[in-house]
């Protein structure tokens, strides 16, 4: 097969690779579209290497056809509704997207939603498992909160905001002006990162960040009393000065968390909320995949150059098409 091989100087090229083998328990996709994520351009870099077994080709999130597995698998469903071969899927992976076939644990494959494309599921199991995993499970956001979601027009970002105005929420994002219209068209309220102070214009019950350090001071005043704020990036910086006073004054919660190096246990048990809880919201057409473009994956360097520029709005895809 061929994948995208990450050469020295975190050069991406199109190379032909050998064929992955699904061990006890995983199934093989080939592979229609792949999500890019910022993770990927860390790892082209040299700064997020792949866990442990983890194949080395970047990607996180794929959609294609199951074509086989190994062994007696552990499944999301019952028996009957175990997946098969030739059924439209899209997975969750600690690697390996980026290429025409992967191997994935079962537990980590969820159905192609109905109404969604194959191609565009590509696009969801990332930053849906990211969302509800941080949202609901760690945050307990809930109908009737305000959120405020930093980096409004990204794949985290858009998914975020339809997401938490599918559960009843208010919802607030920062976003450079431009990028405005298409998230107030998610039922967002746009703040600009750049000309305002969005801890001066949003009381939130949950923050989700992707910023981090230079944020974190802001982040605080941001919440009300009992709010939570959830770091998932640190885009801005690693390092801050936090104000503990200010902490307990509000009661609030600080957590931080990534997806990728869960233990599958973890990702399983995300993964099966997502279906339960997220997918039938995508179904009925309250959350949609937004795609900002497709990208044939011999060209997956001009990909990461578009998100290098966040010349983005929602998700990139790579494609066999």
């Amino acid at each position: 097969m061929h994948a995208i091989v990450i050469a020295d100087g975190g050069e991406l090229r199109w190379a032909e690779v050998d064929d992955p083998v699904p061990g006890p328990g995983e199934v093989l996709i080939d592979v229609v579209a792949a999500g890019v994520n910022r993770a990927d351009l860390m790892q082209a870099a040299g700064k997020y290497p792949p866990p442990a077994g983890a194949p080395p080709y970047p990607g996180l999130e794929c959609s294609g056809r199951l074509t086989g597995r190994a062994g007696k698998g552990r499944s999301l469903r019952e028996r009957s509704e175990r997946l098969e071969q030739g059924d439209e899927v899209c997975a969750l992976l600690a690697g390996g997207g980026y290429a025409e076939r992967v191997a994935v644990p079962e537990a980590c494959v969820l159905p192609v939603p109905r109404g969604i494309s194959l191609e565009d599921a590509g696009a969801l199991p990332e930053v849906a498992c990211t969302v509800w995993s941080n949202l609901r499970m760690v945050a307990g956001l809930r109908a009737g909160e305000t959120l405020l979601v930093h980096g409004g027009a990204s794949g985290i970002g858009t998914f975020a905001i339809q997401y938490a105005v599918a559960l009843g929420c208010e919802v607030h994002a920062t976003a450079r002006r431009s990028k405005h219209a298409a998230i107030t068209a998610l039922g967002a309220t746009a703040i600009d990162y750049e000309s305002e102070d969005f801890a001066e214009k949003v009381a939130a019950d949950v923050v989700l960040d992707i910023i981090g350090g230079p944020y974190l001071e802001r982040n605080l005043r941001a919440l009300k009393t009992n709010g939570r704020l959830v770091i998932i990036g640190a885009q801005g910086g690693r390092r801050a000065e936090l104000d503990l006073g200010l902490l307990l004054a509000k009661r609030a919660t600080v957590a931080a968390t990534t997806l990728r190096a869960r233990p599958l246990e973890e990702k399983a048990a995300i993964v099966a909320g997502v279906r339960d809880e997220v997918w039938p919201l995508v179904e009925q057409g309250r959350i949609k995949p937004v795609i900002d473009r497709r990208i044939p994956f011999p060209q997956a360097a001009e990909a990461h150059r578009v998100m290098t520029e966040s010349a983005h709005t929602g998700k990139i895809l790579l494609t066999t098409a």
